[in-house]
């Protein structure tokens, strides 16, 4: 009977170790951490920490509530708690067994800060255990935030600018035509006196030639034959009247003192048959479907004009309507009116803006690359032409570039109530909602801002910002710009990404910056300091960002 008892206490003893006693600490080789270093994707450090429990460690009574939390600085965040029980709580978290051990993972995520990118990741341990409640001292089970994502951001995407419709140089075609009797080459005089005729182009040529700022390119003559009559008739017809409207431009131009007009030139049409179908197209002639059919069955001239005079019916009226109206000479001036020299907007700028169109004003702030300088000339535009959408819009553009965001949403919205259909205030508003974090919001945007110059580049970032790297470095195409080569970064495609980030048309320290993670990626250890050199001397801060930057870890950049 004692031996009977004496066994019982023992097989108790045994079980109760797995119970009463205190959880022994937990070690930091029990946990592996997913991505190690963490990295930010869009606006948040993800993590998963995978915990392998070995045997007769997890006791059965035991509940454990882990806490995973970064440290940097004086600061700390927690992640949400993950809760764990032995076989033995009564509960609904996980179960981990104390003979066999176990696997359980912890998620865990937080708001990104420039600061986590020096920062360690602890896991702290509450444990209830029967009616006792103690923690178990912390484990460091990760170091570092690889931050390289949070290089692109709505804050890096050339907001879209409303294009100017300035033209140096605008040409315009003036014509006139003489009208000739049948079989005739000869210029009445009636001809040269209709208001609506020569007499009309010949007073705008010599004004043209005469304005400082317009020119006469060059003058043509283009004469012509009706159809009827045949070939070689009217091969000498129309050539006839080319050479007499020759004459009479060359005499006029004489009497007029016009010598800087370009080139005069000509040239004849035996027959108008294109002239001639046009105009039966549009005319009310009742057979009219009939003559066109027979110009579509017969290529050769002599037969179609033969088949058309078969057409008894309407011959008569061609006669009458139509062919008198292919008896001409045309006369076209081509006369370029001449505007200001990038040089001569820059001046009048300075001395008087109110003397400049708005096309003009637009175009002006094209001409310099200093965004203050180019604000400064959007301003005075909004001034002069409030009402015009360009200038606001192009204005917001200007402040964003300066991270004035708060104005640019202000121009941005006007743009848009001045010409809701302005598909550059869509996507520049887009951006403002990328930079809230308006995610849904920006994607809206984007999506009714089709064909806008930049769209590629903004909707490439938004889906950085949603950590879907494929999709960004496609949405890019064959953008050359940092955020592209960002996107090929992130999905490992450094050959690319170094071919994108030499092609950037301004590169500057972001440009070496990342240029500098791609060598230390594919180790390249002399690229590395180059480019970090380059990029700190353009911007002095990426120094102290290198110092702590996980993609440099195995380089010393404390002195470049």
């Amino acid at each position: 009977m004692n031996k009977k008892i004496g066994m019982f206490l023992m097989v108790g003893a045994i079980a109760l170790t797995g119970c009463n006693k205190k959880m022994g600490p937990f070690a930091s080789d029990y946990f592996t951490t997913n991505p190690t270093p963490l990295e930010v994707v869009g606006d948040n450090v993800p993590a998963t920490i995978t915990a392998n429990v070995p045997q007769k460690f997890f006791k059965k009574n035991a509940q454990v509530t882990v806490t995973p939390y970064l440290v940097f600085g004086n600061d700390s965040v927690a992640a949400q708690s993950s809760t764990f029980q032995g076989e033995k709580v009564n509960g609904n978290a996980p179960t981990v067994s104390y003979a066999n051990g176990g696997t359980f993972t912890i998620p865990a995520n937080w708001a990104y800060d420039p600061a986590m990118m020096k920062s360690d990741l602890y896991l702290n341990f509450n444990v209830v255990q029967g009616k006792k409640t103690y923690a178990l001292p912390r484990v460091k089970v990760g170091e570092g935030v690889n931050a390289t994502a949070t290089l692109a951001g709505a804050g890096t995407v050339d907001p879209a600018a409303a294009a100017d419709k300035y033209q140096r140089i605008i040409n315009d075609k003036v014509d006139a035509d003489i009208m000739f009797l049948v079989n005739k080459a000869d210029i009445r005089a009636t001809e040269l006196k209709r208001e609506d005729g020569v007499k009309s182009l010949n007073s705008t040529v010599k004004d043209a030639a005469a304005t400082d700022n317009k020119e006469v390119e060059g003058i043509h003559i283009s004469s012509f034959a009706s159809p009827e009559g045949g070939v070689k008739f009217n091969t000498k017809l129309s050539e006839k009247r080319e050479q007499s409207t020759l004459k009479y431009m060359e005499k006029n131009l004489k009497a007029d003192k016009v010598d800087n007009f370009g080139k005069l030139t000509s040239e004849f049409t035996p027959q108008d048959w294109e002239g001639f179908q046009k105009l039966v197209s549009q005319s009310n002639i009742q057979d009219k479907d009939l003559i066109l059919s027979v110009l579509s069955m017969y290529k050769d001239p002599e037969v179609r004009e033969k088949e058309i005079r078969n057409l008894s019916s309407v011959f008569d009226q061609l006669k009458k309507e139509i062919l008198p109206q292919l008896r001409y000479s045309r006369i076209t001036a081509s006369i370029n009116t001449i505007g200001r020299s990038d040089d001569e907007i820059k001046a009048q700028f300075k001395e008087d803006a109110s003397k400049l169109s708005v096309d003009e004003l637009l175009y002006c702030a094209t001409l310099t690359d200093n965004n203050n300088e180019k604000e400064a000339i959007y301003k005075e535009a909004a001034k002069l032409y409030p009402n015009d959408y360009r200038t606001a819009n192009n204005l917001g553009k200007a402040q964003f570039v300066n991270g004035e965001y708060d104005a640019a949403k202000a121009n941005f919205e006007k743009a848009a109530k001045l010409n809701p259909s302005s598909n550059e205030a869509k996507m520049n508003l887009g951006l403002i909602k990328m930079l809230n974090k308006d995610y849904e919001g920006a994607r809206q945007a984007f999506g009714s801002a089709a064909g806008v110059d930049g769209l590629n580049d903004a909707m490439g970032v938004y889906y950085i910002k949603k950590g879907d790297y494929q999709t960004a470095a496609k949405a890019f195409g064959d953008s050359k710009t940092n955020n592209a080569a960002l996107a090929q970064i992130l999905v490992n495609d450094y050959s690319k990404a170094q071919a994108t980030l030499n092609a950037v048309k301004n590169p500057n320290a972001t440009t070496y910056y990342m240029m500098a993670v791609v060598a230390a990626r594919t180790g390249n250890e002399q690229a590395v300091y180059a480019n970090l050199r380059k990029a700190a001397s353009l911007d002095s801060s990426l120094k102290a960002k290198a110092a702590v930057d996980k993609e440099f870890a195995n380089y010393n950049v404390a002195n470049i």
